[in-house]
This record gives C-alpha cells, structure tokens and sequence, in this order.
C-alpha cells in the first residue's frame, strides 16, 4: 500500500529530524518505542536513532556531562508528530488509551486535530493529522485560522478501528516543531526574516512559521520561557533538528542572507548547520 506523502512535506521547506539530549538514554528511547511506536534504525555508544519504516524522525543522545535543562530555557515546547490521517490519529490514541499513557491535552486547532503529552523527562510531544487543505480558511494577509477548541477525544477513540496496532504507520513524519525562546520579535527576524519562513499566524506570546502556505513547520514561544538567554553545552531537550528544502532556491536564498549577515554557519552532513538565537542548533538541507 503506497502512503500519499502529507501536505506538509510536500512544501518548499519541512522539518525533517529531531534530535534530544537527555540524561537517560534507555528509558527515553523504550518511551518511545512502546508508546509512540517508532522502531530503532541505528544505535551507537551514547545514542539511538528512532524512526518509521527505516525512515529517521528523532536522534536521542547522552553523555557523563549532560545536565537537565531548567523549564525556562529556551529550547523544545514540543515534537510534533503528524499522521498520514485521522484514522491513525484515534489508532495511536486507541492504543496509548489500553496502556494508560497519560496525556496533557487534546485541541482543536481547525486546520488539526492534536494530543499532546510528555516524555518520561518532560521533553513536550504532539502526536496530530492535518484536516484537508482545502478546508483551512486563510484571511486577506496569507495568514491561516487557527483556534484552540476542546476535541472530543471520546468520539476520536469510538472512530479507531478494532485491530491490532503495529507502531506508527508508514508516512509518519515530523509535521513541525515548536520552540522555546527569549523573545518574539527576534524569532521573528530569524526564521522570517533570515530563513525565510512566512509568518503564517501569531498568538499573544507566540509565531507560527510555514512555507507553502502550510499552517506551521516552526512555532516559537515565550509562555515558558520569556528573557531566555543562549542554551548551555550539554543542556537536556533539543539540541538541533533539520529544515529540509524541497526547493533549492529557497535554501540558496537563506544561506545567502546567513553569509550576508555573517552568522556563524558551517558546512555539516551535507547542509548547512548554525545556531538560532537561542543556541538550538539547525542544519539547512536540500
């Protein structure tokens, strides 16, 4: 059965990979296996790579100098993790259901259908499916309508087919990712201004970041983390992820504003990997 790639990856930029530091590398990974359901693609020393059908989404390292990361630090609000539709969304609820995995929310946000949760050391997940693009409402600017309403979980749950479920399905991807950081109007000059990202909706305290007018790849917020300064070395949660270019104009075009402006990037597995005001890592890819 051939999956029909999401709408989100299908745009000019999406966000590929993941990767989290955290202090225990076993009990996060086996998180992550049994309740998300993603499979081990390659395990090293002091790291796992976790992923779909061999298919990376998230790299979880550790080392004797990691130390946990305080709450207000800039860095991950959530790993948001998009299903190929809505039936897969109440299967995985279905199943985190049977073996009580305790969740912290359920939203909808018009354009999705989201649940979200936390992992054992409160790295913030969203396991969502995009409603149908032609049914999102966008406003004369570009922006999207987005909303926080309740969802009815029960109804998602009574939705979820009565078979066995087998992990996440083929065509799971990182939908978007959603940030901590100091302060708005910076991330704003840097993933809008510099990376090129459009500013697709705004809340008090936060920005959504698309390109091809998907609702978001990248979001940042302050509700946590307001004043926040660079992240440290070694710090616990996210220390980088990828912004895969589907359109190489766009990719040239960032990595010309980064060089213009003289950010410090370098050349790394094939893109280019710098630092977002905040010290959270990022590679730029084709």
């Amino acid at each position: 059965m051939t999956t029909e790639t999401s709408y989100a990856l299908t745009r000019p930029a999406y966000v590929d990979q993941s990767h989290l530091v955290v202090t225990d590398l076993p009990l996060v990974s086996s998180f992550y296996q049994s309740m998300l359901g993603l499979g081990v693609i390659e395990k090293s020393a002091n790291g796992e790579v976790l992923g779909v059908n061999g298919t990376p989404l998230l790299a979880l390292t550790t080392g004797k100098d990691v130390r946990v990361a305080p709450r207000n630090a800039a860095g991950l609000f959530h790993t948001a993790f998009l299903m190929p539709d809505r039936t897969e969304l109440a299967r995985w609820l279905r199943q985190a259901a049977h073996h009580n995995v305790v969740l912290e929310g359920a939203s909808d946000h018009l354009v999705s259908e989201a649940i979200y949760l936390s992992d054992p050391e409160g790295n913030g997940i969203e396991i969502y499916a995009d409603r149908a693009h032609d049914q999102w409402k966008f406003h004369q600017d570009g922006k999207v309508e987005m909303a926080t309403l309740r969802l009815d979980l029960q109804a998602l749950y009574n939705s979820a087919p009565q078979d066995t479920w087998n992990g996440m399905a083929d065509g799971t991807a990182i939908g978007h990712i959603h940030l901590q950081v100091g302060n708005i109007p910076e991330a704003d000059a840097f993933y809008r201004d510099i990376l090129g990202l459009k500013l697709m909706a705004s809340y008090p305290g936060a920005s959504f970041f698309a390109t091809g007018d998907y609702h978001h790849h990248v979001a940042a917020n302050i509700w946590n983390s307001r004043g926040a300064g660079t992240r440290a070395d070694g710090m616990t949660g996210l220390s980088d992820y990828t912004l895969r270019f589907n359109d190489k104009a766009s990719l040239d075009k960032a990595v010309a504003k980064i060089d213009e402006l003289e950010i410090k990037s370098e050349k790394r597995n094939g893109g280019v990997f710098l630092h977002d005001p905040w010290g959270i890592g990022l590679t730029l890819a084709a």
